[in-house]
């Protein structure tokens, strides 16, 4: 009962064929198969990555500790724009 036919195929491809039209379907096939061929390296890439020694990964995601300012330093404050005020 889960499973699709000739039959289901054959309407389904049919619908695709009347909705997209015959002109516009290898167009659509070429740009699902470099899509798919897109994400496949970026996959591969990412699990290349992950397969390295793990000092290298720790060091590039340990966050750098944030730096304080001195507290003579006076704070810089940027203008806010008014919104309604539009220059020409």
């Amino acid at each position: 009962m889960g499973t699709f036919s000739w039959t289901h195929l054959l309407i389904i491809a049919l619908l695709f064929v009347l909705l997209f039209g015959a002109k516009r379907l290898p167009d659509a096939a070429r740009g699902l198969g470099r899509s798919l061929r897109i994400f496949k390296s970026e996959v591969g890439q990412m699990q290349q990555e992950s397969g390295t020694p793990a000092t290298s990964t720790e060091s590039a995601a340990t966050p750098a500790p944030p730096q304080q300012l001195p507290a003579s330093a006076p704070q810089a404050q940027t203008p806010v724009a008014d919104p309604q005020h539009k220059t020409v």
